[in-house]
């Protein structure tokens, strides 16, 4: 255990995955508040559409940015200044709530800045952990930073109905502004060199370009990035709009909670186990792992047990939780220290850019082709795509390196 749990005998570390943890605590409450918020003013399931909209499609919009600024400008501030930012923004969305004079307009104006907010520290957030510890310690950060950060979410989701009901939606988000405050002066305490590229710098095109040219240097980065585009392309609709249906029809509404916390249980379980195990060729074992989440929609379409439904969500959860840690970590390895954050925002774009998209067809289509029928075709895009990466030697034959440990140095308060 000791060995597993390195990372955290660094200060710089235990930091960065306590703001991290925080924001993810506050993000899965958000999105539940904000729901309620947009229909107590009176708004529609297509308001609500375009609110939670609006701060996706900002974030997409802006993460490359991001990643460019996280290679120009110290890591450090831009996490610090996103996190202030949105504890500022959050705030005053609560207080609007709370006193009275906030509209379905301004939760989608102030839903668009808090997902730029989001888009220019997130590059910048998972290119840190390199620097907090060293090189020995990293597969131990990418698990335990994973682990913590799905514990949060997980406790987010488990609390936020029941700080919604108690307190109200205004409340509620203002918990989500506390976190992101906290968030912000754990990075403050953050001690890393400021990494900052020296000499005359290129026009923010030309480093877009520079970071382009390096994902495509690696066959394997831009062949799972694109297969991360069809699971969000397919999956995100099947989640969001056909599996409270299709289940909820089935087992009683009641069921599709059991099943959201059982894939969320299904990505705790993933991180422990990344904790502990780590395989040479550890994108491989990811990879093939990444097709367990087909067995989810499928057993939506297919089963008249809901023990089936469940047992396909944990395993979703579990083989997407592991794929995620391993994948990490080879981005971390192996891509150049000075490309990170543009790296990260390239395979954030690719693998979002296409989720609204299916968000917005999944409805008419499995109209017109059949709830059922349209989750088996979700269940064998995935696990297709998935097994289809294997066939690139660079996926298969990708192995995790093996720095020769180095005591570590001491820690200081």
């Amino acid at each position: 255990m000791h060995d597993r749990l390195s990372a955290f005998r660094y200060r710089d570390f235990r930091f960065l995955v306590a703001g991290t943890a925080s924001s993810s605590l506050g993000n899965s409450i958000t999105p539940i508040a904000l729901a309620f918020a947009v229909l107590d003013l009176g708004g529609s399931a297509t308001d609500l559409g375009l609110v939670v909209g609006a701060f996706a499609l900002a974030d997409v919009v802006t993460v490359l940015f991001g990643g460019v600024l996280g290679d120009r400008l110290p890591r450090k501030l831009m996490m610090e200044g996103s996190a202030a930012g949105s504890a500022l923004t959050q705030a005053f969305l609560a207080t609007s709530l709370i006193v009275g004079f906030g509209t379905v307009a301004m939760l989608g104006i102030v839903g668009a800045l808090n997902g730029c907010l989001s888009a220019l520290s997130q590059p910048s957030s998972r290119a840190m952990t390199r620097e907090t510890v060293p090189p020995e310690h990293l597969p131990s950060a990418v698990a335990g930073r994973s682990l913590l950060q799905t514990g949060a979410a997980t406790v987010g989701y488990a609390v936020g109905g029941v700080l919604v009901a108690v307190a109200g939606s205004g409340w509620a988000i203002g918990v989500d502004a506390l976190t992101f405050a906290i968030a912000a002066y754990c990075y403050s305490r953050l001690r890393v060199p400021h990494s900052v590229p020296e000499g005359e710098r290129a026009s923010m095109l030309a480093d877009l370009g520079d970071g382009a040219r390096e994902v495509l240097a690696h066959p394997w980065l831009w062949l799972l990035i694109g297969q991360a585009m069809l699971y969000h392309l397919f999956y995100g609709g099947a989640q969001t709009v056909l599996g409270p249906i299709v289940v909820g029809d089935e087992f009683g509404r009641s069921s599709w909670g059991w099943a959201m916390a059982t894939l969320m249980a299904g990505f705790v379980v993933g991180g422990l186990v990344c904790l502990r195990w780590r395989p040479r060729r550890s994108l491989l074992i990811g990879t093939v792992l990444l097709s367990l989440t087909a067995l989810f929609p499928i057993a939506m379409a297919v089963s008249e047990h809901l023990w089936i439904v469940l047992v396909g969500a944990f395993l979703h959860g579990f083989g997407l939780q592991v794929f995620d840690v391993f994948w990490d970590l080879s981005i971390q390895q192996n891509v150049a220290p000075d490309k990170l954050a543009r790296v990260y925002s390239f395979d954030a774009v690719g693998s979002f850019v296409a989720r609204p998209l299916g968000l917005a067809l999944t409805g008419p289509i499995a109209v017109v082709v059949g709830y059922q029928e349209w989750l088996l075709v979700v269940g064998c895009v995935m696990g297709a795509s998935a097994l289809l990466a294997l066939t690139s030697a660079d996926v298969r034959n990708l192995t995790r390196r093996t720095p020769i440990e180095t005591p570590p140095e001491p820690v200081t308060a």
